[in-house]
């Protein structure tokens, strides 16, 4: 079990990571791995997508999440709906991913800047390093949240 093999792979924090799409097999290393819920924001039709993936992550007694976001138009709702799983997910540990990393590089920076309340800077740093945001994705990175769509954050 090497957790470096799935692609785009990053510790965020203790708590949360991200990476691309895994395959099958990789879902029972991020379970071995102590991981409790899995965040997908691929579409149902991104490549590599496991068609089963919600089964497959449920039988290894992990929470599944899905929220198909659209590599080319991401939303607010999109936004909205990623903070509040993440919030009522705190205190677990989240493995979040798409096909490869970068949609998930754009929620995370939001997540620790929306909810977290750390600088860009800070927020950056969750970031695939690789990764440059288009114009689309900067301007769904500058996102406010107002304050009624902001999950409370439990300690």
């Amino acid at each position: 079990m090497n957790l470096d093999e799935i692609i785009n792979y990053r510790q965020v924090s203790d708590r949360i990571a991200s990476s691309g799409q895994p395959e099958k097999q990789q879902f029972e290393w991020i379970a071995s791995a102590g991981y409790e819920a899995v965040v997908n924001l691929s579409m149902p039709d991104s490549e590599n997508a496991l068609a089963d993936e919600g089964s497959v992550v449920s039988c290894l007694k992990m929470i599944y999440v899905h929220i198909p976001v659209p590599f080319d138009a991401p939303q607010r709702r999109h936004l909205s709906l990623f903070l509040q799983f993440m919030s009522a997910l705190s205190g677990q540990r989240v493995w979040v991913h798409c096909a490869l990393n970068y949609r998930v590089s754009a929620f995370l920076y939001q997540y620790w800047r929306l909810s977290l309340g750390a600088s860009p800077e800070q927020a950056q740093q969750v970031m695939l390093p690789t990764w440059k945001p288009d114009s689309v994705w900067r301007q769904f990175m500058s996102i406010e949240v107002d304050e009624a769509e902001r999950p409370v954050q439990v300690p």
